[in-house]
């Protein structure tokens, strides 16, 4: 409900004065070939998983300083939008039953952010986990996940000034 999450935000930037506003979405398809943000509306089994594009993009129009979504069990790229960071999905991080945890469904990255207290993006790091069947995350000293997030980054939003570099650094 995009126009509820507006107001929310709106509510929270402007009556409440929040100092930061972090929004959280569960959105978008399921499953390992759902890892490209599409910019339309997704759906899961017949059931509509929303825009997520438009939804974060929105949010952040209304006040928001930090989009951070999951839901498609599978890594998606990083936008930098009006200088605000979207993490469209991290994959799955804490679900070691009954989820499917084969190939790019095991990516498990962690993701630090430095924001100013305006909520401007300064930087941050990806750091690179997975998450073996049966087991809870492990760091993935083959960095395969920040490769990943590159190439899903630079193919979803190629308008985007975000950064990110062969260690997982994130900058401008």
């Amino acid at each position: 409900d995009i126009a509820l999450a507006e107001r929310l935000v709106k509510e929270l930037r402007e009556k409440d004065s929040c100092d930061l506003v972090i929004v959280t979405f569960h959105g978008g398809a399921e499953g390992s070939t759902m890892n490209h943000v599409t910019r339309q509306t997704e759906s899961y089994i017949g059931e509509s998983r929303g825009n997520v594009y438009e939804f974060s993009h929105r949010c952040i129009d209304a006040g928001a300083d930090f989009v951070f979504g999951h839901g498609p069990h599978v890594v998606r790229g990083l936008e930098l939008y009006k200088g605000k960071l979207i993490a469209y999905s991290l994959g799955n991080f804490c679900t070691p039953f009954g989820i499917n945890r084969a190939g790019r469904n095991g990516y498990a990255p962690v993701l630090c952010v430095d924001l100013t207290t305006r909520g401007e993006f300064l930087g941050g790091e990806i750091i690179p986990a997975t998450q073996p069947a049966r087991e809870g995350p492990k760091i993935d000293h083959s960095g395969v996940v920040i490769a990943e997030m590159q190439r899903l980054s630079r193919e979803d939003f190629p308008e985007s000034e975000l950064k990110i570099d062969n260690s997982g650094k994130l900058s401008r």
